[in-house]
Parts: structure tokens; C-alpha cells; sequence
């Protein structure tokens, strides 16, 4: 199960652009695989810190997952009919 995004960041739900992006750069520098070689969680941490980030940095992405969640950015999900 995907954790929730705000969770990851230690942000709220109603945190600024400013805010989500001053905890991204902090978690970065933490979880960076480059400076914790001796941590095999850290590169998954670290990745999974930068998908929050990029959703809830883009207002279209961050709108979406506040009403759909994760499975909003499944592969597959909210795709068009295709009924031919």
C-alpha cells in the first residue's frame, strides 16, 4: 500500500508550494543514496519521497490526488473508454 504523500513529507494536507518544497529538499538531502551507501532503505525512501513531491508540487497533480488518492496516478486508471 502507497503511503499518503503529506505522510512522507511530514507536511499537512494544507501545506503551501513553499512548505512542500522546503521538506522535499530536506528529505533529499537525507535519504539521498549517494550519502547513505550503508542504507539499502534509503534509495526506496528517497524515490518515494520524490514521486510525493513531484505530485504535490504540480497543482493539476496535487488536485487530483486530493480527490482520488494514489489510484489516481495508476497506469490504466482514468484512461478513456475505448469503445469502438
Amino acid at each position: 500500500m502507497t503511503r499518503d504523500y503529506y505522510e512522507v513529507l511530514g507536511v499537512s494536507r494544507d501545506a503551501d508550494a513553499q512548505s512542500i518544497k522546503k521538506a522535499y529538499r530536506r528529505l533529499a538531502r537525507e535519504l539521498h543514496p549517494d550519502v547513505n551507501s550503508h542504507d539499502p532503505d534509503c534509495e526506496s525512501k528517497f524515490k518515494e519521497a520524490t514521486q510525493a513531491y513531484e505530485v504535490l508540487c504540480d497543482a493539476d497533480k496535487r488536485r487530483l490526488y486530493d480527490t482520488y488518492g494514489p489510484e489516481a496516478f495508476r497506469r490504466g486508471a482514468g484512461g478513456t473508454g475505448g469503445f469502438g
